[in-house]
């Protein structure tokens, strides 16, 4: 974690008008530490405090997330958040049972499916490759697996096949994603979660590649004079993307330093 001064002049410009500030968290490896079973995330019960302090006081607090955005919820545990998942294919608004879904990559959802499952399945059953199943995008995870080489080496064959079919790749830490080929990142559940709040100013805080996206949308954002103070921070670890490193304003160690964040936002 930076020194309390670092942290403390980078946010400066966001306390100092709490109610115009949107804060916007990304889920897994920000929010949750990183598990080797994706099914078993959580964010922990001192970080869900955090963010619901500083709901109390900021324009908005919310969460966008590569899950499916009922899933997010669940991981981080506050029915009172918007979430935006599936890289902004899906809307939560808060409170809402049920998300909104963009009804173009929603009719891609049988093929997506099919490319994941019907693609060597021998090979799949026989490294333990996990498939998540999100709708229209199907992750291919291999995190803590036996032999997670082989493992990803499956998931790279589905992948290619899935290529051929017209679907999207997109690759993250220990996963790859097949997607229906409807344009959609972080940069547009960005847009999504802030077009519902009147707010000047905004932090995202990520750990991963898809990430960027979100980092860039806020920039673009912030250039056309629609925000006026932006911070990207990103979430370092052994596994954090260079690239992420190299473009974050402010850089974090860990779930632990985004805890210290959270509070010295909520403080």
């Amino acid at each position: 974690m930076p020194p309390a001064s670092s942290v403390a002049s980078a946010i400066a410009p966001l306390t100092a008008d709490r109610s115009q500030t949107a804060l916007l968290f990304d889920v897994d490896g920000t929010l949750a530490p990183i598990v080797r079973d994706p099914q078993t995330s959580n964010v922990p019960e001192l970080t869900r405090r955090l963010l619901m302090d500083c709901q109390t006081i900021y324009g908005l607090v919310g969460c966008v997330s590569g899950r499916q955005a009922k899933e997010a919820r669940r991981i981080v545990g506050i029915g009172s958040l918007p979430y935006s998942g599936n890289h902004g294919l899906e809307l939560l608004p808060r409170g809402a049972h049920e998300p909104t879904v963009n009804a173009e990559a929603e009719s891609w959802t049988d093929r997506v499916q099919a490319a994941a499952r019907e693609t060597i399945p021998q090979l799949r059953e026989e490294t333990g490759l996990r498939i998540e199943d999100k709708g229209p995008i199907v992750a291919l995870h291999w995190r803590g697996l036996d032999d997670e080489v082989a493992a990803e080496a499956v998931a790279e064959q589905i992948a290619e096949h899935a290529k051929s079919e017209g679907l999207l790749i997109h690759r993250g830490r220990s996963v790859i994603e097949l997607r229906a080929p409807v344009t959609s990142n972080k940069g547009d559940a960005v847009h999504a979660l802030l077009d519902v709040a009147s707010v000047s100013n905004a932090l995202y805080v990520g750990d991963d590649r898809t990430d960027l996206d979100a980092f860039r949308s806020l920039r673009a954002l912030q250039h056309e004079g629609q925000l006026i103070e932006v911070l990207c921070v990103g979430v370092r670890s052994d596994q954090t993307p260079s690239e992420l490193l190299a473009e974050a304003d402010l850089l974090v160690d860990g779930t632990e330093g985004v805890n210290s964040l959270l509070s010295a936002l909520a403080d």
